[in-house]
């Protein structure tokens, strides 16, 4: 605890010199023992994980709050709470604070939220990333209003920041009440399974009002929230862990929403040609395989990065490489749901196509969707205008946007699905592609319902229709003469093609017409 009285008798170096000391300490060794025999980092060691050796530059080390109320008078502690700077990660400036559990739990106070509003205006200002490595237990309820104003303006900050500068929340301990919106608000989250959860009310509240029993860990912890709700998009095995993956995911992202990403070195081969694709596809079209299979056919060795991987299991989304540049992926899973759309999958393709459009990553759209889930549970909680976030966020997408349709693409999700026909730049089909209406099966008993009832042997008569649909329909080819596909390529020309393709659109330019902003179905 900070005693000014202890600086009396001292020379102003040496002053500084235990000011910096005391600031290093936080909350204390008492404190900070603790926090290690939870299995958790301190703030500042985090730091220390996150940037470039030597590189991180602190600001406001020796803020202190200025709360008189309850006691606080008479406890002070230099940065009150919150590492926060600049330093670069792989060679890049970014910007960061880190909450400190040790003092006063991490809680945030009038002080501590100027901090972070400090540095998130200077990222908006030097065009860089802000991570957030959030470890609090919340509001600091001593200073009142002050400290809720404080969440406010780091909220308001957030909104501001959104689509010009990449926000990365690691959610590395507590995370409670109001301290949970400002991650929402950032594009990515992080969270450390068994130490970190994220929820608006606690077990103890949810038991007062609603008499379920339930832990800390069920309500809202890494798994919880990887796979049931999806506001986490990776849960990972430890904070080390953790923040390799934050450095990984900063990898593939520009600087800002002025600049492109990074771009690998890569040397074309002579041959781009991966036979293996031209077997993976099934020969019974209603066999699922594995759409990662596809990815990892395609793009450069060993690049793909998962996003959302435990949430929305039948659409695949993440980032990869291809020829060294730096690429979006949404892909249909036809292991999973047999590739359908519903609410999850909507949402999460949704989220993410928004981010690459909005720090310029180009997107590749892996086409196999046999349509939207029916029933009532998806119609009551709103497909519809779940699914149409998927369509707004394509259809408002102006980056490079490819599709390659490698089997169904049935009905309105082909419209979805990145089709030319909402902008899409280019449009590539496998030989196994089925685009239609919907399958051959149920447009037979449709368009031929009368001629079966009426056959001698109906099922052989269904039979025969279902064929004559397939042969005429069910094929990429009705599409490719009417230019709604721009070439039908065999599966192992696909990274060839797609290489050459995104090289060509490099230089895209798109406009949206003159708006505030548009109004996406929410």
């Amino acid at each position: 605890m900070s005693d000014p009285h202890a600086d009396a008798q001292l020379s102003p170096l040496e002053v500084l010199a235990r000011k910096n000391a005391e600031a290093l300490l936080g909350g204390g060794q008492a404190r900070i023992d603790a926090q290690h025999k939870k299995g958790k980092l301190t703030a500042r060691e985090r730091i220390d994980l996150l940037f470039d050796e030597g590189s991180f530059e602190e600001i406001g080390k020796f803020v202190m709050h200025r709360s008189k109320d309850f006691g606080l008078d008479k406890e002070y502690y230099l940065g009150d709470g919150v590492v926060t700077g600049y330093g670069t990660v792989q060679g890049r400036l970014v910007y960061a604070f880190s909450q400190d559990f040790t003092v006063f739990g991490g809680s945030l106070s009038e002080t501590h939220a100027e901090k972070i509003v400090k540095i998130m205006d200077l990222a908006m200002k030097n065009g860089a990333p802000v991570i957030g490595l959030n470890d609090s237990g919340g509001a600091r309820i001593q200073e009142g209003v002050v400290s809720l104003g404080g969440y406010a303006d780091i909220f308001y900050k957030n909104t501001l920041a959104s689509g010009v500068v990449p926000q990365l929340s690691a959610i590395m301990g507590p995370c409670a009440g109001g301290a949970v919106y400002s991650p929402a608000i950032t594009d990515f989250i992080l969270m450390v399974e068994d130490t970190s959860y994220m929820f608006v009310t606690g077990p103890n509240v949810v038991k007062t009002v609603t008499h379920e029993t339930v832990t800390s860990e069920e309500l809202g912890g890494a798994s919880t929230h990887s796979a049931k709700s999806g506001v986490t998009h990776f849960s990972c095995a430890n904070e080390v862990a953790c923040i390799t993956r934050v450095k990984q995911l900063l990898s593939y992202m520009p600087q800002n929403c002025e600049e492109t990403a990074p771009m690998l070195p890569y040397e074309a081969g002579q041959n781009e040609s991966r036979p293996v694709l031209d077997t993976i596809m099934p020969e019974n079209p209603n066999q699922p395989y594995d759409m990662r299979e596809v990815i990892e056919g395609i793009i450069d060795a060993d690049s793909f990065l998962e996003v959302h991987q435990n949430f929305g299991e039948n659409i695949v989304v993440g980032f990869a490489r291809l020829g060294g540049r730096s690429i979006g992926i949404v892909g249909n899973q036809p292991a999973v749901l047999a590739g359908v759309l519903d609410i999850n999958a909507s949402t999460k393709a949704a989220r993410f196509v928004r981010f690459c459009d909005s720090f310029n990553i180009p997107l590749l759209v892996l086409e196999d969707v046999p349509g939207f889930l029916p029933g009532t549970d998806q119609e009551w909680r709103g497909i519809i205008t779940n699914g149409a976030k998927l369509l707004y966020a394509f259809c408002e997408a102006t980056v490079p946007r490819i599709t390659v349709i490698t089997r169904k693409a049935y009905g309105g999700a082909y419209d979805v699905m990145n089709s030319k026909h909402i902008g899409a730049d280019m449009n590539y089909a496998w030989p196994t592609a089925e685009i239609a209406v919907m399958g051959a099966k149920g447009a037979a008993e449709i368009i031929f319902k009368r001629e079966i009832a009426a056959a001698e042997n109906p099922e052989a008569k269904l039979q025969e229709k279902v064929d004559e649909y397939q042969q005429k329909f069910a094929t990429p080819y009705r599409a490719a003469h009417r230019g709604f596909v721009d070439e039908v390529i065999l599966p192992s020309q696909t990274r060839q093609k797609l290489i050459r393709a995104f090289k060509m659109l490099e230089n895209k330019v798109a406009t949206l017409p003159r708006k505030k902003h548009g109004n996406i179905p929410l």
